[in-house]
């Protein structure tokens, strides 16, 4: 199955809004501080809403209530402010590109979860930029809807094999391609920034490179999603065909893991209700 045309799909039908655009602009320029940042954010009332209740949730786990934007972003900084707002675009072009074939609300529950244990895992491993997991989570999915729109029949016969084997190799043996592949594309054509096309880009499969760490940490949280999602008894490493550097890389031991899943299992209804309210 070709890719481009579903980049092409997928830029033509949603495009960023300005909100989003604006304000990756205003963190870009060394003359704006957070003063400015909060005022963009102060315009959009539902992003305004949700900025001061994820940074008042477990995501960032602050001490003290939050009641205004500009706390928020003396707490949580700009960037994650653009991460919760890349959530909620995520979630309105999801939205756009819902399937009949897909359960929306399950879809939405699975993206959530995966950002939380992404974000988590980066946490664990102190990687830099840790919320930016989180939207990474949430994105590498997001072909998967514009597949099951466009070919409904082969997502369809995707959906029905129940053979077990890591994820990705079961989206290229039916695509060729693998969802996190095709959503990087897609977003490099929305503009976004390269720290969050880069890693998703480079989930291909086999690998054709050995990953650095941000590209373990996400393919190790689509993994354990997936068992998760799919409860499987079956061990993340013992999933046929998964790529056991990767895991050694992330080197989650069985107390982190209980901590990640106790967590993310916790937190994730909560979180992906609010930003799809």
């Amino acid at each position: 199955m070709p890719l481009k045309p579903i980049v092409k799909f997928a830029s033509k039908s949603f495009t960023l809004p300005a909100t989003c655009v604006n304000l990756r602009a205003a963190l870009d320029d060394t003359r704006k501080d957070l003063n400015d940042i909060a005022q963009l954010i102060s315009v959009d009332p539902s992003l305004s809403a949700k900025t001061l209740k994820l940074a008042n949730s477990a995501l960032f786990r602050f001490p003290s209530q939050i009641e205004t934007v500009s706390k928020a972003l003396s707490v949580i900084g700009g960037e994650a402010a653009y991460n919760i707002s890349i959530a909620e675009t995520a979630n309105l072009a999801f939205k756009t590109f819902n399937s009949p074939v897909i359960d929306f609300a399950q879809y939405w529950q699975k993206a959530v979860m995966c950002g939380v244990i992404a974000k988590s895992i980066a946490q664990q491993k102190q990687s830099r930029g840790s919320e930016r997991f989180f939207v990474l989570g949430i994105l590498q999915g997001l072909s998967e809807l514009i597949v099951a729109s466009k070919h409904t029949q082969i997502y369809t016969d995707f959906r029905n094999d129940d053979v077990i084997a890591a994820p990705m190799a079961k989206q290229i043996k039916y695509f060729k391609f693998t969802f996190p592949e095709c959503s990087g594309h897609i977003i490099e054509e929305w503009n976004l920034p390269l720290s969050l096309v880069a890693p998703l880009k480079a989930l291909s499969h086999p690998q054709k490179k050995q990953m650095n760490l941000d590209e373990c940490i996400l393919y190790v949280a689509i993994a354990i999603c997936e068992c998760e999602s799919e409860g499987t008894d079956v061990k993340i490493e013992n999933l046929p065909q998964i790529n056991l550097e990767a895991l050694e890389t992330v080197g989650l031991n069985n107390e982190d893991y209980d901590m990640i899943m106790g967590y993310s299992r916790l937190e994730t209804s909560k979180i992906a209700k609010l930003i799809n309210s």
